[in-house]
Formats: C-alpha cells, structure tokens, sequence
C-alpha cells in the first residue's frame, strides 16, 4: 500500500473523530512548485548559494561587537520591513508562490540575498506554512482561502548576516479558533523575550513557553527550535519552546531567534516527501512567530522590528 495514502487515510480518520472546537478551516495539501529562480551576480550570497550546505562551523555562541551588531540591526530591520510589507497585501484568492515571488523581488531591489533560497536544497525564497502546515511549508500555486492562516518565515542575507522573522496572517474570516491560536502564540514569544537577559538560562526561555502555552490551552510543536545567527544562518545556541536542560547562559552581545509553534491538537508532526514540508499528524492547525533578539547589559532588543 502507498504509505502517502495510508497516512492520509488515518489522518482523515482522526480528523473525523474530533471535537468541532477545534474549529473551521481547511486540510492543506502540497501543490505544484513553480522552478526555483537564481540570484544576479552582483547580490553577495552565503556559503550554501552553489551546494545547497553550509560551510560555516560555529562550536560556540558568539559575542558580537558593534559593528557586527549594526550589520545584524541592519539585516533584521530588513527582514522585517519585508515581513511587514507582505502581511499588509496577504488576501483569499493569493497563491503563496506569489509571496515568494514578491519576497525575491523586493530581497534583490535592496541588495538582499533571500536566506532560505538553496540553503539546504529548499527551493524557494520563503517559507509560507498555512494550516496544519507546521513549518517549512514551500510556496505553490494553491490560492490562499476564506479562514486560512499562515505563517510566513523571511530570512535575508545583508550586508553579511542574516536577519530572521515570521508571523501567523489571518486570511479574511478567520473563527474564533483560529485567532485565539495565533493571540497565544504571539503572547508566547513577547512574554519570553521579557525574561531574556544576561545570566538567564537558555533553557528558561522553553520553560516559560510551554508553561505559558498550557495556561492558554495549547500545546507547543517540539520539533523545531530557535537558534544562534550571525554571519551564519543556524549556530548555537539551541532555544527550545519546551521545558529542556540545555546548558548555558546569556551574555551581551548574543544574537539568537525564538520562534515558538503552538498547536490546537497533538505534538506529532510528519514531513512530507518533499523533505521540508512539516505538517501535523492529526490535521491540527498551528501558528507561529519569530524574533532575533539582542541581549545587551540590561535585557533583550528584538532586532526584527519594522520602520
């Protein structure tokens, strides 16, 4: 039997038995991916652009200095102005491979390579993960709809580091649901960056989110964690959204993403043959919101505010 089919063929059968509070929206499927587009010659690019891997080896988080933190300020200002750019024309009817094409766009009219492009092999320039889509979802021809939301992760390389950011869009009438997923969420990860600061523990910042999750009825997705970024996409260290005994503390200078994923339903997720595509297991949707943060003398900036 097509072990595709046999798995979507429980997930319908789940899906069926289970409570209407968890709403009214639709099961997304993967559609057709547009060809992967190139970035022109005169955009500096990360290590991966021709690989498709990394060559960078950080052991270690660093401490940035200033000038470093001025070209991280830079990039995650960026990112968020691009972020800010596509929540504003997010509408029914969009496909998500418009997103990425929109993103591309405005990443080289600024000079801007756009992170997630061949990092790894992923074939686009955003992620967009609407639904039980969990994370990494790739852009398609499939038109956003009435209740949808989604997440849409921007990453860019500027200036030589990279800025990271996402947020959940309410697509038209979203239910009550919904928005109360994504008011959670977001609520998650503001109230974590408030307890960010020197001598805090990374591993506090998961405590307090899953904790902070359950109160408000959700639970969190473990698979996918927050991570050191700099002149590298993902280094150390690891920030988990649940409760974990990961070493270490954070000092000055540090430059990290959180990035929480609640769900109305189960922890499981699957990825799909596509190998990025992570939805999950029970049709349950999810939502998700990400910062770069700072950690100076007193306590934390988030670096991924818009102008």
């Amino acid at each position: 039997m097509n072990l595709c089919k046999f798995f979507s063929s429980v997930r319908n059968l789940y899906w069926k038995k289970k409570k209407p509070s968890l709403g009214k929206y639709v099961i997304v499927k993967p559609g057709k991916v547009s060809p992967r587009k190139f970035v022109p010659d005169h955009i500096p690019k990360p290590s991966y652009y021709l690989t498709g891997e990394p060559t960078e080896n950080i052991e270690h988080p660093d401490i940035k200095n200033e000038q470093q933190i001025q070209r991280m300020r830079a990039s995650c200002r960026l990112a968020a102005n691009i972020l800010k750019k596509i929540g504003e024309n997010i509408k029914v009817g969009q496909t998500t491979d418009e997103i990425d094409i929109s993103v591309y766009e405005t990443c080289i009219q600024c000079g801007a390579y756009p992170s997630p492009l061949n990092y790894k092999h992923f074939p686009k320039s955003v992620c967009t993960s609407v639904n039980n889509v969990a994370c990494h979802g790739i852009p398609d021809d499939r038109p956003l709809e009435d209740g949808d939301i989604i997440n849409v992760d921007i990453t860019v390389f500027y200036n030589g580091y990279h800025g990271d950011c996402s947020q959940t869009f309410l697509v038209g009438n979203v239910d009550s649901e919904g928005k109360e997923l994504v008011r959670a969420t977001e609520i998650c990860l503001n109230e974590a960056i408030e307890i960010c600061k020197p001598g805090q523990y990374f591993r506090a910042i998961g405590a307090f989110i899953e904790g902070r999750a359950h109160q408000l009825g959700f639970r969190v997705v473990p698979a996918f964690i927050g991570h050191g970024i700099g002149h590298y996409f993902h280094g150390p260290p690891d920030i988990y959204h649940f409760k974990n005994s990961y070493p270490g503390v954070m000092e000055a200078g540090m430059t990290f993403t959180i990035e929480p994923i609640l769900t109305q339903g189960e922890e499981l997720i699957e990825i799909l043959h596509d190998n990025w595509t992570a939805v999950t297991y029970d049709c349950a949707r999810t939502a998700q919101f990400e910062h770069t943060v700072l950690i100076t003398d007193s306590g934390a900036d988030i670096l991924t505010l818009p102008n």
